[in-house]
């Protein structure tokens, strides 16, 4: 029997990442991830519905989101379901989490206006970390080679330059 297992995620962080390292010292990180809804009841009405998803980043991808992930950033995320299962107390627990294995950050770059055309692919306001170091130019096809770190925002730059506080009231969703 054929199976496929594929999530895609979009939605705001909901905490700040902490990294850590295991034994081996690969690097690793869980997010909180809000993800929004909205649908229409059988009565008319709107109703918005948020879904609560915890993913787990590895390697290269959970230092990245350590250093420039904050809470309340619109990220978009690739992986699989996994199911975590362990006994505590003579209980049998379980949860449903993903395993991020390819995370792409979203939103506008500090100090762009408005409507302002980008240099480049490269500086659009996104960038894409994957577990395998390839990296996802947003235009259908892997560029390994578009991308810098140096032109992702450091969180300092981020906050001064927008003059924003990072409220839910400037998240789009």
């Amino acid at each position: 029997m054929a199976s496929f297992n594929r999530v895609i995620l979009l939605g705001n962080v909901t905490r700040d990442p902490e990294l850590r390292y295991i034994a081996n010292g690969t690097a690793v990180t869980d997010i909180g991830l809000a993800v929004n809804d909205r649908r229409k009841t059988a009565t008319g009405e709107w109703v918005e519905e948020t879904t609560f998803i915890d993913v787990t980043l590895w390697g290269r991808t959970a230092e990245v989101a350590g250093e420039y992930v904050t809470k309340g950033s619109p990220l978009l995320i690739e992986g699989r379901l996994k199911l975590d299962t362990w006994e505590k107390d003579g209980k049998k627990n379980s949860k449903l989490r993903v395993v991020g294995e390819r995370m792409q950050l979203l939103g506008s770059r500090p100090g762009a206006a408005d409507g302002a055309r980008p240099k480049s692919r490269a500086t659009a306001g996104r960038a894409t970390v994957s577990q395998g170091g390839d990296e996802f130019d947003g235009s259908g096809g892997y560029d390994a080679g578009d991308h810098h770190e140096s032109e992702i925002p450091s969180r300092s730059q981020n906050s001064a330059e927008s003059g924003s506080n990072g409220s839910e009231d400037d998240i789009p969703f």
